[in-house]
């Protein structure tokens, strides 16, 4: 009986089919779930690493042809405490706090419902595939959070190096720039912006991905240590770094006080070119470096731990 084809001693089988046996499908994270998760997580990150995101804006607003108010990183952090005090580092904070919650909300959300339609049979999303959902997050958060919000900051930490700020904070500051400017005054840049987070986002859910596809292996449910999903969103976050900069630097320059000096995003690039030389482009990399890999680790980890409580406290399957 043991000799023919088909036939499984029962002695065996539970052991036999369980070495047979697939590893299971991936479980999918409810977009719902991940709008609540990310907002959590963008409103935690950004009180933590702020000050990194103020001074690399007030040294990419920073043009060789006024001359150079800040001679580096600590220059520019030691005079900004000189004439503000410490506080004076957190400016512009309300305006990306108010919209770092919303933006990690659609990013996470947009992410895993479209993730959630491309994945395979076994509920594995393959690396292509999370390049082109972090594409359509990134996308998504620009036009509908980034852009607004980003030009809002962008005028706010500007302001502060004129003469005569005029903006008292931050609902008086967009009251201001709706009243001058019109609505359009808070999409300034649009294009750089969505240029800027499409590629973000495209390559950091690429690498994330990739990484987590390797780490977990044949295994799509295996749990995975927040300290390699911090580690593996710093990596993520540092090659998008070096990826987008120069996308970064033009989309402050639009989005700054002096932006009616550029007639397009193009126009914007050439000027910088011409003017400044390349090295403009990776105005403020340093700082932006430190601060991205520490906010894309820090999102990750926080995403992941907050969907892990949201799986047990509500069912959706």
């Amino acid at each position: 009986m043991s000799g023919q084809p088909g036939f499984v001693s029962p002695f065996c089988r539970p052991r036999c089919l369980a070495a047979a046996a697939p590893a299971g499908k991936a479980k999918l994270t409810h977009p719902g779930k991940a709008i609540l998760a990310g907002g959590i997580a963008g409103g935690i990150e950004i009180c933590i690493t702020f000050p990194t995101e103020y001074v690399k804006t007030q040294l990419q607003l920073d043009e060789k042809a006024n001359p150079p108010k800040y001679k580096g990183i600590s220059d520019c952090v030691k005079q900004t405490v000189n004439s503000h005090g410490v506080r004076g580092l957190y400016r512009g904070l309300s305006s990306l706090l108010y919209g770092s919650i919303p933006k990690a909300a659609v990013r996470f959300g947009v992410f895993e419902f479209l993730s959630n339609k491309m994945r395979d049979e076994n509920g594995k999303l393959d690396s292509k595939r999370g390049f082109l959902c972090g594409l359509g997050a990134g996308v998504a958060e620009a036009v509908f959070v980034v852009c607004p919000m980003e030009t809002v900051k962008v005028k706010f930490i500007h302001d502060q190096t004129s003469a005569n700020p005029k903006y008292k904070g931050f609902f008086h500051g967009v009251r201001e720039i709706v009243r001058t400017e019109g609505l359009k005054g808070t999409y300034q840049g649009l294009t750089a912006t969505v240029l800027k987070q499409g590629s973000n986002q495209a390559i950091r859910f690429y690498v994330m991905t990739s990484l987590r596809n390797w780490y977990k292996g044949d295994d799509p449910n295996k749990a995975i240590n927040p300290l390699i999903t911090g580690l593996f969103g710093a990596v993520a976050g540092a090659v998008s770094v070096f990826g987008n900069t120069p996308l970064d630097v033009i989309k402050t320059r639009m989005q700054g006080l002096e932006a009616h000096k550029y007639k397009s995003t193009m126009d914007c690039a050439v000027k910088i070119m011409k003017h400044e030389g390349p090295r403009a482009f990776y105005k403020g990399t340093v700082p932006r470096l430190g601060r991205v890999c520490m906010d894309v680790a820090i999102v990750f980890i926080i995403y992941e731990e907050v969907v892990k409580v949201l799986n047990i406290v509500w069912k959706t399957d």
